[in-house]
């Protein structure tokens, strides 16, 4: 038994995305409608997932386009605004990502009470927003730090729209990941939000590190997700909740409610 269980109450989990929409500061925010409606969205949203019966939920600032990896102190406090006006509705586990921070979603985590956080924590990499470092030296000690230290670390190992700059293979990169770093969990991508992680670098990563949750981070549907839960131990979704399964919509709760059934067949048959 993993602490997926313990944390979220159940193995083979279902992390939901609440994509939260332009905040202040992001060149998409809208002045005009303000923080009131990046609110009321989430809410829609959040409720939309949380009926539908997700088993956890990650906030995160999905359209804060282009992603900065210094997070600035208004997405933060924006951030923490939505999850407070949001915490008596909330009835079930959830976790943030503050895209691509570190420091700043372990922040966001201990202000709000969040179970988790998933970033890139490792490597160093050529990508859309351009040379992309990190130091998880300096984030494990921040963690310490601010009293975050149960926080559950989600690890990306595959980031989207970036390449990891050193030649090594994603096994090497997973087992170091969780030597030097005790990861929690690692996370495997596909190429950006909606593209689904190839099922066979799952497999791989799962059996180079078999006693850590490995997790299938993008692209996850209806018609796959018992094939990606076969192999992660959980899984990331967010893209294709949405209507018509398109990023920039609102979530359909309905197909959340189809989405969740067949998590649950796949459940009870391994029973």
């Amino acid at each position: 038994m993993s602490w997926l269980k313990e944390v979220i109450g159940t193995e083979k989990a279902i992390i939901a995305m609440c994509h939260l929409q332009a905040m202040p500061g992001d060149p998409g925010y809208d002045k005009q409608k303000g923080m009131t409606w990046v609110v009321d969205k989430a809410r829609e949203d959040f409720l939309a997932l949380q009926e539908g019966g997700v088993d956890a939920v990650m906030f995160s600032n999905e359209f804060s386009l282009p992603y900065l990896t210094d997070v600035r102190k208004e997405t933060v406090a924006a951030m923490a605004r939505v999850i407070g006006e949001l915490m008596s509705e909330i009835k079930i586990p959830f976790g943030v990502n503050a895209l691509w921070d570190g420091a700043a979603s372990l922040d966001l985590a201990a202000a709000t009470g969040a179970k988790f956080v998933r970033e890139i924590f490792t490597g160093v990499y050529a990508s859309d927003f351009g040379l992309w470092n990190t130091n998880y030296g300096e984030v494990s000690r921040h963690r310490q730090a601010i009293g975050a230290e149960d926080v559950k670390l989600l690890f990306n190992i595959v980031p989207e729209a970036a390449k990891y700059l050193a030649q090594r293979d994603i096994t090497q990169i997973a087992k170091s990941t969780v030597f030097n770093c005790k990861a929690d969990a690692l996370c495997v991508s596909g190429l950006t939000a909606g593209v689904a992680a190839d099922s066979q670098i799952l497999a791989e990563v799962k059996k180079t590190v078999p006693g850590t949750v490995v997790i299938a981070n993008t692209g996850c549907r209806k018609d796959t997700i018992a094939n990606q839960l076969a192999v992660a131990d959980a899984a990331v979704v967010g893209t294709t909740f949405k209507y018509d399964g398109v990023f920039e919509n609102q979530v359909d709760k309905s197909r959340v409610l189809a989405f969740m059934e067949e998590v649950h067949k796949f459940r009870e048959g391994l029973k």
